[in-house]
C-alpha cells in the first residue's frame, strides 16, 4: 500500500484553482507525511547502535588496553609473582548509616563501603603504549578478589554480594570500595539501661589464606601500627536518632589456631555507642516515677473512704504493665539486671508493702473496745509522743482535774469534782467528755431559781428510808450554785435536788408515794445517764484507734516519701553515662550532619567549612 505526499501549500493551490476553473475539478485529498511505528523503533535502535559503536571507536586505547589485560588473566590465581610471596591487603570502612541496634537480638545493622586495595601485578602496564590511559575501570567479578568476610556476622551473607566495578591504575594497584549492609553481633551490657553505653565490634579477616599468604592491615596504618584512633571514616554519616557515636578505634590482631602454625591476622573495628535517653525518660522513667509516687498517697487517703487497698493494688498492675513492656525490648539474659528493671522491681516492693501496711492500719483503725484494749505504751507512743514529732495535732479530751487547788475551791463535803460524784455515789466507769451527748444536753440546761434550793429537813422527809445512798449523802451538803447546776450532768445528785424542789412547790401530790415515784424516777434516769456514759467511752476509745491508724498514716507516709526519693536518686544516679561528658565524634567529623545542622541552623557558616 502506497500512501502519497502532499504539502499545504499544494492543498491551498488545489482550493484556489478550484474556485476560478469553470471546469468543477475532481476532489482531491490532502495527505500529511505518515510513518509507521515500526519504522521508527527500527530507527531508534539504529541510532543507539550508532553511538555505541562511536564511543567505543572514541576510545579504542582503554578497549584494547582491557583486552590485553584480560586476554592471560585467571582470576582464580592469587596476584603474586612468586607462590612465597606475601600479598598485603589494606581494608578500611566508611559508615554510612547505623541502621538498627536490637537490644533483644542482640545484632547491629549497618550500612558501610568495605575499602580495599592490593596490587597486582599482571593489572600493570605502560600509559605510553595505551594513548596515555592510567586508570581503567572492569567488573570485580573479573579480576581476583580477596575473599575477606565478616567473621561475627548474625546474618546469611558474610561477605560483599554488590559487585561494583574495580578501579585499576598502571601501577597495578586496585581500588574496590563496594557497599554493604552488614547485621553483626554484639554482645549488650543492659545493665544501665536506659543509660547505657554498647560497645559493639565487626571483626573482618581472610576466610581462606593465612597471614603467610594474605596480610591485612588498615588502609590507615603508615607507620605499621596495629591500633588506629579513629579507625572508621565518619565523613559520609548519618546521624542517628537513638544513639551516640564516642569512639571508632580499629586494631589488628593475628591469631594462632590449634590446627595451623601460621597467625590468620584480622582487624577489628570496635564502635563505642551512648545512648541518647530522652525518648526513655519521656516514655518510661517519668511515668514509673509518677507511678511510684502515687503510692505514697495511700497513706494520704482517709481509712475510712475504704480505697487504699484498692489504689495500692491499681498502682501494682501499672508498674507490671511497665515491667512487661521493659522484658519485650531487653534480652532475655541472667547476666545482669537492667537499671530500669531494678526501678520497678524496687517501687512494686514498695507498692507491695504499702499494701500489707495499709491492711495493718485498716485493722487498727476499725479497733473497738469491744475486741481491743489499747495499751498504756501505745496511748503514751501515737497519742502523746508522735503526734508532736509528724507535726500533727493532738486529739481534744477533757482532762480530769485533780489537784490541790481544785480541791481547795470545794468545801470538804462536796467532792472536787462532779464527774468523781457521778464515778463515788453511781459506780459509772468513766465520765463523759465535753463532746459527749450528755454534756451537750447539759451545757444548755437552764440556770435555777433560789426557791428551788429546799432545806434538808424537805429532802429528810421526801425520801425517808428509801433515799439511795448517794442521795443521803447530799441530803448534808450544802446547796449547789446555779453555775454548779448549769454544768451537772443529768442523774447526778443535783438532778435529784431539782426533781425534789419541783414537786416539793406543786400542789396536790400526795407525798407518801414519792419515795417510791422518785426511786424509779431516778433510777431510770440513772440508766439513761449511765448508758450515755458508756456510749460516749466507746466511742472515746474508737476515736483513739482511729487516731492511732491516723499516726501510723503519717509516720509512713514519711517514711515511704523518704524511701521512694532516696531509692529513685540511689538507683538512677549509678549510669555512669550521667557524668561522662565526653563530646560524641559523629558530628565532629560527618560533612552529611554539618550540612544538616547547618541546614536547621545550629552551626554557623565557618564550623561548616572545617574539614576534620
Amino acid at each position: 500500500m502506497q500512501f502519497q505526499s502532499y504539502s499545504n501549500a499544494d492543498c491551498i493551490g488545489a482550493a484556489r484553482l478550484e474556485r476560478h476553473s469553470v471546469v468543477k475539478p475532481q476532489p482531491q485529498k490532502c495527505y500529511h507525511s505518515q510513518i509507521p511505528l515500526s519504522s521508527i523503533v527500527v530507527l531508534l535502535g539504529l541510532s543507539m547502535l550508532s553511538y555505541v559503536f562511536r564511543t567505543a571507536v572514541a576510545n579504542p586505547d582503554a578497549k584494547r588496553l582491557y583486552d590485553d589485560l584480560m586476554s592471560s588473566y585467571n582470576r582464580l590465581i592469587r596476584p603474586v609473582g612468586n607462590n612465597s610471596d606475601r600479598l598485603t591487603v589494606k581494608m578500611g570502612l566508611k559508615l554510612s548509616q547505623l541502621i538498627d541496634v536490637n537490644l533483644r537480638s542482640q545484632i547491629m545493622t549497618t550500612n558501610v563501603w568495605v575499602n580495599q586495595e592490593w596490587s597486582d601485578h599482571k593489572l600493570r602496564w605502560d600509559p605510553t603504549e595505551y594513548g596515555g590511559v592510567t586508570e581503567l575501570y572492569v567488573p570485580a567479578e573479573q579480576i581476583w578478589l580477596p575473599d575477606i568476610v565478616l567473621y561475627n556476622n548474625a546474618d546469611g551473607n558474610y561477605e560483599v554480594t554488590i559487585m561494583t566495578k574495580a578501579i585499576i591504575n598502571n601501577e597495578g594497584t586496585v581500588i574496590w570500595n563496594p557497599p554493604a549492609i552488614y547485621k553483626s553481633s554484639c554482645l549488650m551490657d543492659v545493665q544501665y539501661f536506659p543509660f547505657d553505653q554498647q560497645l559493639c565490634s565487626m571483626k573482618f579477616g581472610s576466610w581462606t589464606y593465612d597471614g603467610f599468604m594474605v596480610d591485612l592491615k588498615h588502609i590507615r596504618d603508615v607507620h605499621s601500627v596495629d591500633l588506629v584512633p579513629l579507625g572508621i571514616d565518619l565523613t559520609e554519616f548519618y546521624l542517628s536518632v537513638e544513639w551516640d557515636i564516642m569512639s571508632v578505634p580499629a586494631k589488628r590482631t593475628e591469631k594462632f589456631y590449634a590446627c595451623c602454625e601460621e597467625p590468620y591476622p584480622d582487624i577489628t573495628f570496635n564502635i563505642t555507642l551512648r545512648r541518647k535517653t530522652l525518648f526513655y525518660t519521656v516514655n518510661l522513667i517519668i511515668p514509673c516515677v509518677g507511678i511510684s509516687c502515687l503510692s505514697i498517697l495511700v497513706f494520704y487517703l482517709p481509712s475510712d473512704s475504704g480505697e487504699k487497698v484498692s489504689l495500692s493494688i491499681s498502682i501494682m498492675l501499672s508498674l507490671t504493665f511497665f515491667l512487661l513492656v521493659l522484658v519485650e525490648i531487653i534480652p532475655p539474659t541472667s547476666l545482669a539486671m537492667p537499671l530500669l528493671g531494678k526501678y520497678l522491681v524496687f517501687t512494686m516492693i514498695l507498692v507491695t508493702v504499702s499494701v500489707l501496711v495499709a491492711i495493718a492500719v485498716l485493722n487498727v483503725h476499725f479497733r473497738s473496745p469491744s475486741t481491743h484494749k489499747m495499751s498504756p505504751w501505745v496511748r503514751r507512743i501515737f497519742i502523746r509522743i508522735l503526734p508532736r514529732l509528724l507535726l500533727m495535732r493532738s486529739p481534744q479530751y477533757k482532762i480530769e482535774i485533780e489537784n490541790e487547788e481544785e480541791a481547795a475551791q470545794h468545801p470538804p463535803n462536796v467532792p472536787a469534782n462532779v464527774s468523781q460524784i457521778c464515778r463515788d455515789n453511781f459506780h459509772l466507769p468513766r465520765c463523759r467528755n465535753n463532746n459527749s451527748a450528755a454534756a451537750q444536753f447539759d451545757m444548755v440546761a437552764p440556770p435555777l431559781p433560789a426557791h428551788l434550793y429546799s432545806s434538808n429537813d424537805k429532802r429528810s422527809q421526801l425520801y425517808g428510808d428509801g433515799i439511795p445512798e448517794g442521795a443521803a449523802g447530799m441530803a448534808n451538803s450544802p446547796p449547789l450554785s446555779p453555775l454548779r447546776a448549769v454544768g451537772a450532768p443529768i442523774g447526778m445528785p443535783l438532778a435529784e435536788e431539782l426533781l425534789l424542789a419541783e414537786l416539793d412547790t406543786s400542789p396536790g401530790l400526795d407525798r407518801q408515794h414519792f419515795p417510791r415515784v422518785l426511786e424509779k424516777a431516778i433510777h431510770y434516769a440513772m440508766f439513761i445517764a449511765q448508758h450515755i456514759d458508756n456510749n460516749d467511752d466507746f466511742e472515746s476509745i474508737r476515736e483513739d484507734w482511729k487516731y492511732v491508724a491516723m499516726v501510723l498514716d503519717r509516720l509512713f507516709l514519711w517514711i515511704f516519701t523518704i524511701a521512694c526519693i532516696v531509692g529513685t536518686a540511689g538507683i538512677f544516679l549509678q549510669a555512669p553515662s550521667l557524668y561522662d561528658q565526653t563530646v560524641p565524634i559523629d558530628v565532629k567529623h560527618s560533612r552529611v550532619a554539618r550540612r544538616m545542622l547547618h541546614a536547621a541552623h545550629l552551626i554557623d557558616d565557618d564550623e561548616l567549612d572545617v574539614d576534620l
